[in-house]
Order: structure tokens, then C-alpha cells, then sequence
């Protein structure tokens, strides 16, 4: 199939010799254990500051034995199939366990930035739905434990809480290290995760693998939150066969290894991208699972720990964002290590200029493949093939991946658009979500009575097949890969004493992006400066979502209708703020 032969912008879905896995990532893991009883599937190194916690590597046998033992933990908790949990975490070795633990036991796993700060955690779990939370006590400088404590009311026993705030939750458990001093005091606290687990024992090996066996590829697995055109966010929510199989059609790009004579057992994936984002589950937990391969987590991206890691495990490859890649050969000991043994960088999250392909490519010696995708479509939807030019993957972000149909849509008259004009992106197939969690209308919106999905992102498709980005029909930023809506912004700006309006936009950065500008109207007679109003949003929202420009206005440019024109602001400040060359950078 591919396209159609009548000039117009329309993908049909092919198979390109990849076939679709029917099985749950739960049985897939028993396979590798079967398979590959004593390969490498899991490894934390490069952390000799955390001691033997973050020194160990994990047979598959092992794996599969850590993940049944967390799986009946959760199970003796009361938790049924269907239930919900949620993990508030960096990228700790408890990570993968849960979710393999999860897919085990039919539970959905809900996934939360670990830079969330208290009231867009609790929107979280209560739209969400959450019974139990397990979290890092401390992430970076935020109080986590503090956070919940404050959301909760403690239980008769360790880990139990109540809330009238949370109506669901009932249970929380602490990962990683405690802090200290708190295994030492009488009064309530979390319970362990090794406590949690311990708890198990008394589910049988028999009720785990009935609870298994009920468990379906098109069941729910992950409910991931993206924001959306209200400014709150939405949980996708995605299922075992979607996120497997986008991880298996990634393996259009397997070609490049068999050219080194490297067999997918043996592939090393270095994973700098958080689990909590849809593109770091898929490349480093289930591409992993789906090779037989190792996977390398890091805590969190750090470009030293991880040119460290890639050189010392010879890793093969990477999913990486712009910013990540630009972070590693900038390092000032970026010379200092042996990269000779990567592979493939999967790229994508943001744009990804010309340069970035180029020095990466001759710098790490890499094949560069660009990656679009959204935490609607399990991850992956276009990509670009091993054998594409620079200039087509600098051009482009490729051709749609095996299996998935696209068309480029008028949003005005709804008609497929002839080849090279722009559209609306809408695709449709396998990787598709089930929906926004409790959000039917929200999602009819988005996924129409054919099953197309609105992305909500403007584009052109050439002859072949590849597609271009062109703009957004929505008004998201997209920050070192992140996506950021502004209404969330200009929600908690407003309700600064001192600002009358504000309206929040996008401007080009050469390092992340995208960046956020406040135009900000002050209410009559007062002073308002920059730093207060970066001092008010400390206090509100997480530090990726605060503006890096302000800039003070009188009044905004109106369309007669009296709409904001907000692309005004944008071109109006990237004058002022001399930021013509970096919007030219492609």
C-alpha cells in the first residue's frame, strides 16, 4: 500500500514485513526468562556515589523474578485487576519492576513528572483515580513526602492514608532510599518498597498466574498525562499492544546492527529519557524486552553520567531529545570518552536541527534516526529509514511507521489536502489510545467515529510519503521535548494581586527549543517586576513551566472579533528580543 496513487496527502498502512506481537508484556517478559535465562536485562552502574543500591546487574531470570514478587505485593494490597496505581519517581531501579509487576497483575500504572510540585499531583491522582502511590520521598529540591503528608491523613497502619481530597487512595509506599531518620520514629510513616513486597508472600504462585492469565494485549496498562486544549492535563491511556508493538516496529532501524554483526540479544540501550515520558518507556523498557537486549537506566539525564555509562557498558543505543545530545557534546569532557560503540540514537521530542544531525553522526559516529510521536499514539508515528539522507532527515520527521495509516486534513473543510499542502495530521491503526481516562468528551474530540486521530499538528506530505511540521493547530510549547500548554501559565499568573491580563506563548531558543514568554498587562497604578512575578510562579508551578521571558504591556493586539492575536505577540518579541536568527535555524 503507502500512498495513494491520486495525488493527495494519504498514508495507507503497510505492513513492511513487520508482524504485530499478540501477547502481553507481562508473557513477554516470562519468554525472555524462558529464552535467555541468564542475559543481562538489567543493569545500574556508573553510580558509585549510591553504593551497591545502584551497583547490580539483573539476569532475566532474576528480572522475572523481582517483577512476580512485586506484582503479589501489589495484589496483597487489595489491588484488582483494572485498579489503578500511580509511580512519582525519577528512573530508579523500582521503575521497571512496577511496570512489568503491573502488566503482570492487570493493573494500570499512572505516570507523573517527577518535577510536579503538590496541586498538579493531586489533579493527578484524583481525576486519575489512584488507590495506591508509590514515590521517591525527596526529588531534587522538592519535599515529595512533605506533599503527600499534607494530602493525606495517616492510617491505622504504615503505608494506609485517607483523604478528602483523594477519595480513592488508600495506600503509599516510599521508593528508593528513605530518609533519615525515619525508620527510627514511633508515629505513622509510608511503608518500604521491600515491606510492600515482603507483604506478597502470601499471595500464591497459582493466584498470580490466574490474575496473568486474565490479562489481554488490548487491556489498559499505562494511563500517561499530556495537556490538553483545556490547559488541565489528560490521561492517555495505553495499552499492552500498543506500547509493545510501536517498540517492535522500531525495528525497521535493525539493519543498522546486522551491518555490524551485532545480534539483538546482545543490544545495549542507554536509557537518558525519563520512564514517566511515553518515548523513554518505549525505547528503554519494552524495545529492551522486545530484543532480549540490556537496558542502562540513569537516574535522571545527566550528559556525564551518561557518556560514562555508554562507554564503560558499550552501549548501542539512545533515545534522546535535541537538548540531551546538544548537553553531551558541548560537555567539556565530551573528548575524554570512548561513544564508539553507539549504534543508533533515536531523536526526537522537539525539532532536531541540521547541525545536531551532523555533529552527532561524525562526532559519535552514529546513525541519527528523527522520531515523531505522541503520548496519544503509544509513542512513535512517523520515522525516518536507516538509509534517508541528511537532508531528508533534517527535511522531514519521515515516513509513518508499519501498520499505521496518515492523511494530512483541511481542518476547515475536513478533505484529505493534495501532496504538499499543509493539514492537520490524522492517523490511525493499532497504536491508537483507548481514550482520555473519564474524559469521553474530550475524547471524542480527538479520536473521530472512524478511529482517525486529530493530532492537532500542522503538516505537509511529499510523493513518498514523508511528512514536515509546519506549526501547531494547538497552542502547546514544546520545551526540551516537553510539552507545556500555556493556559496551565496563564491559569496561575492571573491570580497574581498585582496582573490584570496575561497571555503566554512560545518563542524559538537555539538550546530547548521552544522557550515561554509572559506578556503581562499590570493592573492600573502598580509596580510590578520580573523577579516577583518569577517568584510567584516558584511557589505554583514546576520550574520547567516558568516563563524565561516577561515582558510588561499595556494592552495586546486584538483581532476585530477581540481574539488575542497571540502569533503577533510572538513575532512582535522575537524582534524585540533579537531572536530573529535562532527562528531561522531549521
Amino acid at each position: 500500500m503507502g500512498m495513494t496513487t491520486d495525488g493527495l496527502s494519504h498514508w495507507q498502512a503497510e505492513s513492511e514485513g513487520l508482524e504485530l506481537l499478540n501477547v502481553t508484556i507481562g508473557n513477554l517478559l516470562d519468554q525472555r526468562a524462558d529464552e535467555l535465562p541468564d542475559h543481562e536485562a538489567v543493569v545500574y552502574s556508573g553510580y558509585p556515589e549510591f553504593g551497591d543500591a545502584l551497583n547490580f546487574r539483573w539476569s532475566y531470570r532474576e528480572y522475572r523474578a523481582r517483577a512476580n514478587a512485586v506484582a503479589k505485593g501489589l495484589m496483597a494490597l487489595g489491588l484488582k485487576k483494572g485498579d489503578h496505581l500511580a509511580v512519582w519517581s525519577a528512573n530508579v531501579p523500582e521503575w521497571p519492576l512496577l511496570v512489568m509487576a503491573a502488566a503482570k497483575a492487570g493493573l494500570v500504572m499512572v505516570t507523573i513528572n517527577p518535577v510536579l510540585r503538590a496541586a498538579e499531583v493531586e489533579y493527578i491522582l484524583k481525576q486519575g483515580d489512584v488507590r495506591a502511590l508509590l514515590f521517591m520521598a525527596k526529588i531534587r529540591d522538592h519535599d515529595c513526602l512533605a506533599t503527600i503528608r499534607a494530602l493525606t491523613v495517616a492510617g491505622q497502619e504504615n503505608g494506609s492514608v485517607i483523604s478528602e481530597r483523594l477519595p480513592l487512595l488508600r495506600y503509599v509506599c516510599l521508593l528508593s532510599v528513605p530518609p533519615a531518620g525515619l525508620l527510627e520514629q514511633s508515629t505513622w510513616r509510608p511503608t518500604l518498597f521491600r515491606e510492600m513486597v515482603a507483604g506478597g508472600t502470601l499471595i500464591s504462585d497459582e493466584a498470580l498466574a490466574e490474575r496473568q492469565a486474565s490479562v489481554t494485549p488490548m487491556d489498559a496498562l499505562i494511563v500517561m498525562y499530556t495537556s490538553g486544549t483545556t490547559g488541565m492535563p489528560k490521561g492517555a491511556v495505553l495499552t499492552h499492544n500498543g506500547l509493545l508493538n510501536n517498540a517492535v516496529l522500531l525495528d525497521l532501524q535493525y539493519e543498522l546492527f546486522e551491518h555490524r554483526r551485532i545480534e539483538k540479544k546482545d543490544v545495549r540501550f542507554c536509557v537518558t529519557a525519563p520512564f514517566f515520558h511515553v518515548g523513554g518507556l518505549v525505547t528503554g523498557v519494552f524495545m529492551p524486552l522486545y530484543y532480549g537486549g540490556t537496558t542502562h537506566p540513569l537516574l535522571a539525564f545527566d550528559p556525564l553520567k551518561a557518556m560514562q555509562i555508554i562507554s564503560s557498558e558499550r552501549c548501542h543505543v539512545m533515545f534522546a531529545v535535541p537538548t540531551m545530545l546538544i548537553a553531551m557534546m558541548h560537555h567539556p569532557d565530551f573528548a575524554r570518552y570512548d561513544l564508539s560503540s553507539m549504534v543508533w540514537i533515536v531523536a526526537g521530542g522537539s525539532p532536531v536541527s541540521a547541525v545536531v544531525v551532523e555533529q552527532a553522526q561524525q562526532r559519535i559516529g552514529a546513525s541519527i534516526s528523527i522520531v515523531f510521536g505522541q503520548t496519544e499514539g503509544s509513542g512513535g508515528l512517523t520515522v525516518t529509514r536507516p538509509d534517508d539522507t541528511n537532508e531528508i532527515k533534517v527535511a522531514t520527521i519521515g515516513k509513518p511507521i508499519p501498520h499505521v495509516a496518515v492523511r494530512i486534513v483541511d481542518p476547515e473543510t475536513r478533505t484529505i489536502v493534495p501532496v504538499g499542502q499543509r493539514g492537520e495530521i490524522q492517523y490511525r491503526g493499532f497504536l491508537v489510545m483507548q481514550g482520555y481516562y473519564d474524559m469521553p468528551e474530550r475524547t471524542a474530540e480527538t479520536i473521530d467515529h472512524e478511529g482517525w486521530v486529530h493530532s492537532g499538528d500542522l503538516a505537509t506530505m511529499d510523493a513518498q510519503g514523508y511528512l514536515s511540521i509546519v506549526g501547531r493547530l494547538k497552542d502547546m510549547v514544546i520545551r526540551g521535548g516537553e510539552n507545556i500548554f500555556p493556559r496551565e501559565i496563564e491559569d496561575v499568573l492571573i491570580h497574581h494581586a498585582k496582573i490584570a491580563d496575561v497571555q503566554v506563548v512560545g518563542v524559538p531558543d537555539g538550546f530547548f527549543g521552544e522557550e515561554m514568554l509572559a506578556v503581562i498587562v499590570p493592573k492600573a497604578g502598580v509596580q510590578l517586576t520580573e523577579e516577583e512575578v518569577r517568584a510567584y510562579c516558584r511557589g505554583h508551578i514546576s520550574h520547567q513551566k516558568i516563563p524565561r521571558y516577561i515582558q510588561f504591556v499595556q494592552a495586546y493586539p486584538m483581532t476585530a472579533s477581540g481574539k488575542v492575536q497571540k502569533f503577533v505577540l510572538r513575532e512582535q518579541a522575537i524582534l524585540a528580543l533579537g531572536l530573529e536568527n535562532v527562528e531561522k535555524v531549521q
